[in-house]
């Protein structure tokens, strides 16, 4: 359900992932659809919640997830373009 734990399963992924130096991508306020989903996306990362007639993802959550794919990928291509620095 909605604000059933969605937030906080993320947030607590977080703590292994910085035990093995991973790098955390969120979603930036910047991208619009994150104040427009009714059912998912987060800052914390792009989600849907499931009910009893899911009709799948809906455009928001789509481009908050996308937008988080394309964070993802530009981060990624500055690390490997930058080896010695990080």
């Amino acid at each position: 359900s909605m604000h059933g734990g969605q937030e906080t399963t993320l947030m607590n992924m977080l703590t292994p992932f910085l035990h093995h130096g991973m790098v955390i991508v969120g979603v930036p306020y910047t991208v619009p659809q994150l104040n427009k989903t009714q059912s998912g996306g987060t800052p914390y990362g792009a989600s849907h919640v499931v009910g009893g007639n899911d009709a799948g993802i809906d455009a928001d959550e789509h481009e908050v997830a996308v937008a988080q794919g394309r964070r993802l990928a530009s981060i990624a291509l500055a690390l490997h373009k930058n080896p010695h620095k990080h």
